[in-house]
């Protein structure tokens, strides 16, 4: 997975028609090494080849926050990522948590030849598939995964297949006792897909949680909500101390707050599943 890494300006973009459409590769006038990943124009990840701790995107901040509780401290583990982008996650596991071993699922091969190339990463823990993500979810043996992260788009939406009660009871199959599954919700206005998908996670596992800025759990905004799901307890008051020092503070909700927030939105399955809600134009962009 070694690679020279590319050379750029503050201003630098590489451009590559992939299997689903154009990448861009947009250089960070801020950070000497740093690269936000486009596709067809929505922006899909962040990563800094310097120092891959630094998140940029704040639900990637959020989900990082779960990592670093997960488990004591600097201990390696076992992680499925299910949507692979840039790979700003498992480059931030791998740097936390050496050992780690992580396997990383992508449904553009091409684009996982490009980021290997133009931004490599060097630790052989890092698995890379290509394919679909609920196919490829379907082989992986049960019980052995530590952490499993659902954040697959096309486009701006996640696909209705990976919304479905089916599809979460297959990533709480995968886990070992005490595993968390974490799923990135893109909402906005009544929230009526981000409740749905609390429901279906709800119906799967005991334990819940929920992170998001006050402004997006109220309906004034459009944004990135974590769902967190486990059959063990879940680390909310670490995680309502993490989020306190966020830049932008996000409200974490327990599994009580998080069901009441569910209401009495139903389970998606197979049969009722939908994309996730049309963000407003250009939210995602540029």
């Amino acid at each position: 997975m070694l690679s020279r890494r590319p050379e750029r300006t503050a201003s630098a973009v590489i451009r590559a028609e992939v299997d689903h459409g154009l990448a861009e590769l947009v250089g960070d006038p801020d950070r000497p090494q740093a690269w936000t990943l486009l596709l067809d124009g929505t922006a899909q990840s962040h990563v800094d080849l310097d120092d891959p701790e630094h998140l940029e995107f704040e639900y990637v901040r959020r989900i990082a926050h779960v990592v670093d509780t997960i488990a004591p401290a600097h201990r390696p583990v076992r992680a499925v990522h299910l949507g692979g982008g840039a790979w700003t996650l498992p480059r931030y596991v791998a740097a936390t948590r050496p050992g780690s071993v992580q396997r990383v699922v992508d449904l553009d091969a091409a684009l996982i030849e490009l980021v290997r190339t133009r931004l490599p990463v060097d630790d052989p823990g890092i698995q890379l598939q290509s394919g679909d993500a609920r196919a490829r979810l379907a082989g992986i043996p049960a019980g052995g995964t530590d952490l499993a992260v659902l954040d697959v788009f096309a486009g701006a939406r996640t696909p209705a297949h990976l919304t479905s009660v089916e599809f979460v009871r297959d990533a709480h199959r995968i886990l070992a006792p005490g595993g968390v599954y974490v799923a990135n919700v893109a909402d906005g206005g009544p929230l009526h897909f981000a409740r749905s998908q609390v429901a279906t996670a709800a119906a799967v596992f005991a334990e819940l949680a929920l992170i998001a800025v006050p402004d997006l759990l109220t309906g004034r905004r459009f944004g990135n909500l974590v769902l967190i799901a486990s059959d063990a307890p879940l680390p909310v008051p670490e995680l309502c101390r993490r989020t306190a020092s966020d830049p932008f503070r996000a409200t974490v909700l327990d599994d009580d707050e998080a069901r009441a927030f569910a209401g009495n939105a139903e389970p998606r399955t197979d049969r009722t599943a939908t994309p996730s809600t049309d963000p407003p134009a250009g939210f995602f962009g540029r």
